[in-house]
């Protein structure tokens, strides 16, 4: 048996052979892609009216969203007030800054559809991760305010908890009800890529968590010990701080100007290497985030004496030919006619 266990934990060659060649045919994908950036001036996807159409869904999706929010909200006051347990009060509270999170993200969303070249001149991609941070910090401030009146109801010995047949019935199908809708709403936000509708998805699947743990803890605090509410409480506060911690540092890193992966960069460079048959070398292909997309700098070698037109037509082809990527908001390209000089823009270090 022992020899079995060793054998199946073994090393085997074959599954980095496998890892090997499946990297291999995803980046033969990604040059295919930018062959046909290349030659069509366009990479093969989805229509306007394709675009056009996904947009108003996401819409939709954030609009029922907070609509839901808001019925749901009134509901789990009601169910508060009638079992005045501190984990549904805590569940509820939840729901509160759901509203509160819902108007940041929806602003967020408005203003970067309205933008504004004078007063934003490089755009408003930044907002996204922005009004994300700011959701998922109030969401962590939230967890820490239920620990400590937690930890304050069960030191005083204030855990004296009953329900009625009659509280108990409106609890259970209140609770019930509002977590089938953020079930729903769930699975429907998880089938689109936005962000921000991705966000929403994110606060649903924690309100079903948050439902089903604040009606169980209620419910054990009143048939077997009170004190089991306001342990339910503390364990939906640390779940909501590790999942919101987890998420301000994931769009920390996209504030921060993070590089992108290598796979990426060797896209990039492939499209820059085959954008113009002039082209001598590539000094340096940067790509780094920029809010939600990436920023794009890019050093190309130039004959010395071709003339300025020349030159300039081709940099500012392959500036244009890098943005219609759906990852790149902006891309920065540097034309020098030798690679022998210190990197353009060297940090100093002191």
């Amino acid at each position: 048996m022992i020899l079995d266990e060793k054998k199946e934990f073994e090393w085997r060659p074959e599954d980095n052979v496998a890892e090997y060649y499946q990297q291999q045919v995803e980046m033969l994908e990604g040059f295919n892609e930018m062959d046909a950036l290349a030659e069509r001036g366009f990479i093969p996807g989805m229509s306007m009216e394709e675009r056009e159409k996904v947009a108003k869904s996401e819409t939709f999706a954030i609009r029922i969203s907070n609509v839901a929010n808001m019925v749901l909200f009134a509901a789990k006051v009601y169910a508060s007030v009638k079992s005045g347990s501190l984990a549904i009060i805590a569940s509820t509270l939840d729901s509160l800054l759901d509203l509160l999170s819902g108007f940041i993200l929806w602003f967020t969303a408005f203003s970067m559809q309205t933008p504004n070249p004078y007063q934003y001149p490089i755009g408003k991609k930044r907002m996204q991760p922005l009004g994300i941070l700011v959701f998922a910090s109030v969401m962590a401030t939230l967890g820490l305010q239920i620990i400590l009146e937690s930890v304050r109801t069960l030191s005083s010995d204030e855990a004296d908890f009953s329900l009625t047949k009659e509280q108990e019935r409106w609890v259970i199908s209140i609770m019930l009800m509002v977590t089938l809708v953020k079930l729903l709403l769930m699975v429907y936000c998880r089938s689109f890529t936005n962000e921000i509708v991705k966000a929403y998805a994110q606060d649903h699947f924690f309100d079903v968590i948050t439902n089903i743990i604040g009606l169980f803890a209620a419910l054990l605090a009143n048939y077997i010990e009170d004190w089991m509410d306001p342990v339910g409480a503390i364990i939906l506060a640390l779940y909501t701080i590790r999942t919101w911690s987890m998420t301000v540092l994931e769009n920390v890193n996209s504030l921060v100007g993070r590089s992108a992966a290598p796979e990426f960069l060797q896209k990039l460079t492939y499209l820059c290497w085959n954008h113009h048959k002039a082209i001598r070398h590539i000094d340096t292909v940067r790509a780094y985030t920029f809010g939600s997309h990436y920023f794009v700098e890019v050093d190309i070698v130039l004959p010395a004496d071709m003339p300025l037109q020349e030159a300039h037509d081709i940099g500012e082809s392959l500036q244009e030919k890098l943005e219609l990527l759906p990852e790149i908001e902006r891309a920065f390209v540097h034309l020098d006619y030798e690679y022998s000089h210190k990197p353009e823009h060297a940090q100093a270090h002191y």
